[in-house]
């Protein structure tokens, strides 16, 4: 198996697939890439059995072949050269020698048959969605999501596609996230659950002005786009009832400057309970007065803002962490809190949406108030 490429062509493609690599792999064959050479095309494959990426690139064929090459030893020697041609050639006990403008590299490789094989979806279904829709879909929500290893469901991102729109849901049961967009269509109903692992690299490699084609079935998901396949596991288990827990009745609205909001947050809460990040929101009129005690060290902070208040007199508790994580993720000038009493959730949205097609839902749940 030998071929030639570009140094700084086959780096950029094997960084765009590296994120699948798992530094504690049960497998060693796991912590090599997978290099198939066929009719001057180069397949690179990474896994981590879960998830797992694969790219393609043109290169100067001189023979045909597959091998595992150590991912880490290769990265780093392709990361120290300039860019410049570099020729492959492989021998048949699996040694590997690089080749470039003043020297070479030499190391050993696998047999690719030990390489595990891809899944083959059977009775899968596909829908096509852009970039720019999957990538904000993703930003908006992967922060919501949980980390309890008992409730796997709640690790993932639940997406929901319909006829009429998609759905993207995540929550950790303190806090949730719903975005949905208009401007998609499906030919039926469907949904699945994301795990994190490929949603993040998909974030990474997504820019938003392409097209992806999402394969699935009850199984896995395979997300072809650019010159990437990334194929993954879904999380097995059913979503919960995510519309049961939005209360629908919230008369008490306060709209305020989301930027002024969040910096104040960010200043009070360092005063807050390390343990609770416990702060208080004690609306009156058009004043909000946000304070936060930390009763153990005598800390305590407060701040006024001016706002637009619609409803009662009010004093709620809210995680600061979550409100932060919440409004760095919006991205209108104003925001809206909608709540209805003390002990219910709060509901956070944009004032003035910028796109009509989109709509985003943050529930926060509130902490009870040291009296």
């Amino acid at each position: 198996m030998n071929f030639i490429v570009s140094s700084n062509t086959l780096l950029r493609h094997l960084q765009s697939i590296s994120g699948v690599l798992s530094t504690n792999s049960s497998l060693p064959i796991l912590d090599n890439f997978l290099f198939e050479i066929v009719d001057n095309k180069l397949n690179v494959l990474a896994s981590d059995l879960e998830t797992t990426m694969m790219t393609s690139l043109e290169v100067q064929m001189e023979e045909a072949g597959k091998i595992a090459i150590p991912a880490k030893l290769l990265l780093d020697v392709l990361k120290n050269l300039p860019d410049q041609p570099c020729s492959f050639r492989v021998n048949a006990d699996f040694g590997i020698e690089i080749g470039y403008d003043n020297g070479n590299s030499k190391m050993v490789g696998f047999n690719a048959e030990e390489y595990p094989k891809l899944p083959v979806l059977e009775n899968k279904s596909s829908v096509k969605i852009t970039g720019e829709i999957l990538s904000r879909a993703i930003n908006k929500t992967i922060f919501a999501t949980g980390n309890d290893e008992l409730r796997p469901v709640m690790s993932g991102v639940y997406c929901q596609f319909s006829e009429q729109e998609i759905t993207f849901v995540a929550t950790d049961a303190h806090k949730l996230v719903r975005y949905t967009r208009k401007d998609f269509a499906a030919d039926g109903n469907a949904s699945f659950i994301l795990p994190k692992k490929p949603l993040n690299l998909l974030k990474s490699n997504v820019r938003g002005d392409e097209e992806l084609t999402i394969e699935f079935n009850t199984s896995n998901a395979i997300f072809t786009f650019n010159d990437i396949t990334l194929i993954c596991r879904l999380i097995d288990g059913k979503y919960p009832n995510y519309e049961a827990v939005i209360p629908k009745e919230n008369p008490n609205v306060l709209t305020i400057d989301r930027q002024q909001f969040l910096s104040s947050i960010k200043r009070v809460s360092i005063f807050s309970n390390k343990t609770t990040h416990q702060i208080k929101l004690k609306i009156t009129g058009s004043e909000l007065l946000l304070s936060a005690e930390d009763l153990d060290f005598s800390n305590a902070a407060s701040e006024r803002l001016t706002c637009q208040y619609d409803g009662d007199d009010m004093e709620i508790g809210f995680n600061s962490r979550f409100l932060m994580d919440m409004l760095s993720n919006l991205d209108t000038t104003e925001i809206r809190l909608a709540m209805s009493i003390p002990s219910r959730a709060g509901l956070l949205m944009p004032n003035l949406p910028e796109n009509q097609e989109e709509d985003i839902l943050m529930l926060v749940m509130p902490v009870m108030l040291n009296r």
